[in-house]
């Protein structure tokens, strides 16, 4: 894209994830916010009035701009398909946070709406470009620890969410878990095989909406690595994000991060450190700074956006398997689920 101005982005969304967006685009050197669209007015005035940008209530009012360069869609869940398809057909430039939809007919129907669409899109999986994920996943595929053979994730949120946001969350598969499954898809991106166990042993509320607060899912791939994923909607200890991954020639793993790496050694203790980073907003605030640098790039160049739209799909697929799974009691063959394939 030939512009020799900052890109002028709208960002839908003034909640706890817009937040991150807003001053992440506001500090970047080749963005301009120009515009926060949220029906919630106030917010959006509220978050606006700190970067510069102009509230608007809708998205008619977004799309009504000549020199719009790109969205950045952090709004809930259920206008994902209406925004991707609303940029796509004006040839604007897309970062969507995860999932597509709910309800994969309705991602599927906006594929194919989309097809043959040059236009940059992003799937909002941010752990891809988690500085300690990213290097264990670049040096696993020029082949440092041999053939990947076993690949364990672990995510444990510190606590749980409010129960209206549980209600309406699609569930801890397609709302926490799938951003494990995309980030065991990064390491092993034909998965043939779900299998999943859920359980509730802590929140009420949690099961009163028919949502299990702890899971366990086991992914097969097609050349027979295995991955395991523990996910919980608690930790006592905070923000439990862990990854490792085992092949025939070592192994490589990333633990969890806090704000120093300063240790205490003493007659009740050793190696005490610093309590872990307390939630994703903090451990996970140089990835978000990084999708978006790679968004920006994206759209500078012309090149294809990764991850993607498919990305998101075969993620949300995965959930979608894990859920039947740990419903059923039975593995899912993924070749017998949703048929993808490529746009």
């Amino acid at each position: 894209m030939s512009i020799d101005r900052p890109l002028k982005v709208a960002l839908f969304g003034s909640g706890r994830i817009g937040q991150v967006h807003a001053r992440n685009i506001a500090e970047h050197r080749d963005l301009e916010l120009a515009w926060i669209a949220d029906p919630f007015i106030e917010g959006a005035r509220t978050l606006a009035a700190g970067t510069g940008a102009v509230a608007v209530e809708s998205a008619d009012e977004v799309f009504a701009n000549g020199d719009l360069d790109a969205v950045v869609i952090g709004s809930p869940t259920s206008t994902h398909v209406d925004l991707i398809s609303r940029a796509m057909a004006q040839g604007v430039a897309a970062l969507c946070e995860k999932p597509i939809d709910l309800d994969i007919e309705r991602a599927l129907a906006c594929r194919d709406a989309i097809k043959g669409n040059n236009t940059p899109l992003m799937l909002g999986f941010n752990r891809r470009f988690d500085p300690h994920f990213a290097a264990i996943q670049s040096r696993v595929a020029a082949g440092e620890i041999g053939r990947l053979e076993q690949l364990t994730i672990i995510s444990r949120d510190p606590a749980p969410a409010p129960a209206a946001y549980i209600a309406t969350s699609g569930g801890i598969f397609r709302d926490q878990s799938i951003h494990d499954l995309d980030m065991a898809r990064f390491f092993v991106p034909d998965i043939i095989e779900v299998s999943a166990t859920g359980a509730n042993v802590f929140c009420d509320y949690i099961e009163e909406a028919g949502d299990f607060d702890s899971v366990v899912i086991t992914l097969k791939g097609r050349d027979g690595e295995l991955v395991t994923i523990t996910n919980s909607r608690h930790s006592a200890f905070g923000h439990d994000q862990r990854l490792e991954a085992f092949g025939s020639e070592g192994m490589l793993s990333a633990g969890n991060v806090t704000p120093t790496t300063v240790r205490k050694y003493g007659a009740a203790g050793t190696e005490e450190s610093d309590a872990y980073l307390p939630f994703f907003l903090e451990r996970y605030a140089e990835a978000y700074r990084n999708e978006l640098d790679s968004f920006a790039k994206a759209i500078r160049s012309g090149t294809a956006c990764s991850p993607g739209f498919d990305d998101g799909l075969q993620a949300l697929a995965l959930a979608n398997a894990a859920e039947e799974s740990a419903r059923s009691g039975r593995a899912v063959r993924i070749e017998n689920s949703v048929k993808i394939g490529q746009p």
